[in-house]
């Protein structure tokens, strides 16, 4: 994976990329754009706190790469019945939703799904703790992402004080043998922490709080995992310590960068994963039926969305 990555122009053939990187900037720079929005003040002291980063156009080039293979790796996964579960966790704007927008931006919905929980309902919390995440586990043929997942319970529950004691301690010694029961099962288990500097979040949620765009991501437990910073350090570390198993261990990524982070991750999860790319018949346009009897019918005009811009 990475040989291409090191001297790119020079090893690959750039010719369909060009096509592709014009087709499809748009859309990645919606995605990218914020700064806009901002105060002038606010992107003088992120430029500031932010050194240049991969410049953009050697970013998309590689982003497109990656997700180029990771097709290859949905086509592998359907062809073989694999199963595929990616764990995404971490600090709050860390930047897990960022690298799930990239990873699933050109794959198929009903291949990847990406699993979000709210919090439980009341009948959930009668339930044994992993029951509403079993139900959403990869069948064959399936790579769900879960954007935070089961270790809600030894973080934002634990350090909330949603979870007493004895519940975290019940998760803690449950969930080794959960996973290797998942993994014994046919389940390939990744778990992705991402990890940001004290002063990376705090600007983070500055710009959340004053770009208008951005101000939906900032709830109040974002708010109050600023408060209780060194509580969540204590907790990422016990987790660590008792839940980093050789079935399923942690890969932590560093987020300070957001483009250097989402690279990363994508990259290091398909050497995770031996797929192959799978042969595929050459697919032919068919020809349209034409009825030359046939007249389309006009449609009364107020069925069309106006054409304002």
């Amino acid at each position: 994976m990475n040989d291409y990555f090191d001297d790119l122009d020079d090893n690959v053939d750039l010719s369909w990329l060009q096509a592709e990187l014009e087709d499809a900037i748009d859309e990645d720079y919606e995605l990218e754009f914020s700064e806009p929005t901002l105060s002038m003040e606010l992107r003088e002291l992120y430029k500031k706190e932010h050194p240049q980063s991969i410049p953009r156009r050697t970013y998309f080039k590689q982003l497109l790469m990656l997700q180029t293979e990771l097709i290859k790796l949905q086509d592998w996964v359907v062809a073989s019945g694999e199963k595929i579960a990616i764990l995404f966790e971490g600090r709050d704007a860390a930047g897990k939703g960022g690298v799930i927008k990239r990873i699933t931006q050109r794959l198929n919905p009903r291949v990847v799904r990406v699993v979000a929980l709210p919090k439980p309902t009341e009948r959930e919390q009668t339930q044994w703790y992993f029951q509403r995440y079993v139900k959403h586990l990869p069948a064959g043929g399936e790579i769900v992402l879960f954007d935070r997942s089961w270790y809600n319970r030894s973080g934002v529950e634990r350090v909330m004080g949603f979870a007493t004691e004895n519940e975290v301690e019940s998760f803690f010694q449950q969930v080794p043998e959960f996973e290797k029961m998942l993994v014994n099962s046919g389940i390939r288990l990744l778990k992705y922490w991402f990890s940001i500097t004290d002063e990376e979040q705090q600007l983070r949620f500055l710009m959340r709080i004053y770009d208008p765009l951005k101000q939906w991501k900032l709830s109040p437990m974002d708010l109050e995992s600023r408060v209780r910073w060194e509580a969540y350090t204590k907790a990422k570390e016990e987790t660590f310590a008792r839940t980093n198993i050789p079935e399923a261990p942690w890969f932590i990524v560093e987020g300070n960068d957001k483009k250097r982070a989402r690279l990363n991750c994508i990259d290091h999860l398909l050497t995770q994963i031996p797929y192959q790319e799978v042969e595929s018949e050459r697919i032919e346009l068919p020809q349209r039926i034409f009825h030359p009897e046939y007249e389309r019918r006009d449609l009364p005009p107020e069925m069309f969305v106006p054409n304002k811009y």
